[in-house]
């Protein structure tokens, strides 16, 4: 599908399915574009649209979307924390990374909270890289922010048998660890080790996964400054920053042999869940429209 014919007016009916997105700001957000590229692709009477809500609005917001007839909608920055209390059932997955950024409106009208984002990582990682294979070393991973969190439940949840995780602020990260610890419990407790910023690069030895979730290295951030020269040949590196593209990571990580993945595709795939449920369509990410959202990235 083009440009063209993704831009032809489509008539909106009594009957159209609505979804949005809540954030403060949210005009950065590449969601509405995305679902937009979807809506078109398969002809769905419906629409997906942006809400910049402030956090003292958001639980306002989230509770009339029943009564507005909303399907569902995303949750951004920097709402996703909050909104776990303010729904009425939360998923094993969003309990377990504290924070949710999927609503899903069910029949009888109750929301449900989602998160998706581990899912979008480890698709990507799978649809990028399928020889990857999650038992073949400890995962490092560099941040303890909220996008740190979901991966590491995901990565744990599938099969890596350890994550290290590095941070500038090493208290952060030993907060991470805590907490999933607490939550993840049983067979997954005690598999995430902090490590600190001066031996991060120590700790790839061995690892069969590198993922950076910091901003460093995205444009306009300070540069990631990371050798590779203790890492595996056979081990895979992730950065989840896609502006630009292929970071200074990546390409170093792509120089000595490498396998890449970079950080559009967990944008991407994220977003299928939803739409399914809000749509009732599963859609794929594609080639096409890969092309589509990165011609709204500076």
């Amino acid at each position: 599908m083009n440009e063209d014919a993704l831009s032809v007016t489509r008539t909106l009916t009594g009957k159209s399915k609505i979804a949005g997105v809540f954030g403060y700001p949210v005009d950065h957000s590449r969601s509405p574009r995305l679902h937009g590229f979807w809506l078109a692709q398969h002809g769905i009477d419906g629409a997906y649209v942006p809400f910049a809500t402030h956090p003292r609005d958001l639980p306002r917001a989230i509770r009339a979307l029943p009564s507005l007839g909303f399907r569902g909608g995303n949750v951004t920055l920097p709402h996703k924390e909050p909104a776990l209390g303010l729904v009425d059932e939360v998923t094993r997955v969003a309990q377990r990374i504290g924070a949710v950024n999927t609503l899903v409106v069910r029949e009888d009208g109750a929301i449900l909270g989602d998160n998706t984002d581990g899912f979008g990582f480890l698709a990507h990682l799978q649809a990028s890289q399928p020889g990857w294979q999650p038992d073949a070393g400890p995962a490092v991973l560099l941040g303890a922010g909220g996008a740190a969190r979901a991966i590491v439940v995901a990565l744990l949840e599938a099969g890596v048998p350890e994550v290290l995780i590095a941070n500038r602020t090493q208290r952060r990260a030993e907060e991470l660890a805590e907490a999933l610890d607490t939550a993840l419990g049983g067979e997954l407790a005690g598999r995430v080790k902090v490590v600190t910023w001066h031996h991060r690069e120590a700790a790839l030895e061995g690892a069969g996964l590198l993922v950076n979730s910091t901003q460093l290295g995205q444009a306009g951030q300070p540069p990631l400054d990371m050798a590779l020269d203790a890492l595996s040949p056979g081990a895979t590196v992730y950065d989840i920053v896609y502006v630009p593209l292929e970071t200074p990571l990546l390409a170093a990580a792509r120089a000595r042999g490498n396998a890449v993945v970079d950080g559009l595709g967990m944008l991407l795939h994220q977003a299928r869940p939803g739409f399914a449920a809000w749509f009732g369509v599963e859609p794929q990410v594609t080639p096409a429209l890969r092309d589509f959202v990165l011609k709204d990235i500076p």
